[in-house]
């Protein structure tokens, strides 16, 4: 891969840490499994609808026994706000009966134990691993992949999400490895969005090569 040179990455990342130094998820969540539950039902929905159904959910519902104890049907009540709220909710149920009769209703803070969760991808694994600073991980989605590509992070061999983030992986120095995810994510929702950019507020225009564009 063409590798962005160590000076960009430095200018870059030193902007995104004076303006925002401890970045964090906008999931709300009070422990690893509902952390997981929120990631997983943020697929394809805004973390903001997530949050106005998981905050009576996790009220009644904060483990897997108590998850299950609430039902599927009553689950997908809850949380039928959210998009693919049918799927989602067997996917939570699955993978609450999964903690408890394979994992003691702990949370497995190990990428594999996560994958084999249903309805967890490692997209979802990445978020809960780097979240709970278990493991510096850059969860890729649209907002991610399209800045990284805007600001010359990536080159254009990186075609998807799992190239997007080897290359993010090998280029980002470990210091910020763990708040690079949110410094992207949130920099790709508020200022470089998909449509209409707004670059004359960008903290990091004057290192951007699509400025112009």
């Amino acid at each position: 891969m063409r590798q962005p040179s160590p000076a960009l990455i430095k200018k870059l990342f030193e902007r995104f840490e004076q303006d925002k130094p401890e970045p964090k998820t906008e999931l709300d969540f009070v422990n690893p499994y509902t952390l997981v539950v929120a990631v997983a039902l943020s697929a394809q929905t805004t973390d903001k609808a997530v949050n106005k159904a998981t905050e009576p959910l996790f009220k009644i519902a904060d483990t897997p026994q108590k998850m299950l104890d609430l039902g599927e049907d009553r689950l997908m009540r809850m949380i039928a706000s959210i998009g693919l709220y049918r799927n989602k909710a067997k996917n939570v149920i699955a993978l609450s009966r999964l903690l408890i009769d394979r994992y003691n209703g702990q949370v497995p803070l190990t990428r594999e134990g996560l994958l084999a969760l249903p309805g967890v991808g490692n997209k979802t694994a990445s978020v809960v691993l780097n979240e709970l600073g278990v493991e510096p991980a850059i969860a890729v989605d649209t907002h991610v992949f399209r800045v990284s590509h805007r600001l010359g992070l990536v080159d254009e061999d990186a075609t998807t999400p799992d190239k997007v983030e080897r290359q993010l992986m090998a280029v980002i120095p470990k210091k910020w490895l763990t708040r690079a995810h949110h410094w992207l994510i949130l920099h790709g929702r508020y200022v470089c969005k998909a449509r209409n950019p707004k670059c004359l507020s960008c903290i990091v225009s004057d290192l951007c090569p699509k400025i112009g564009l």
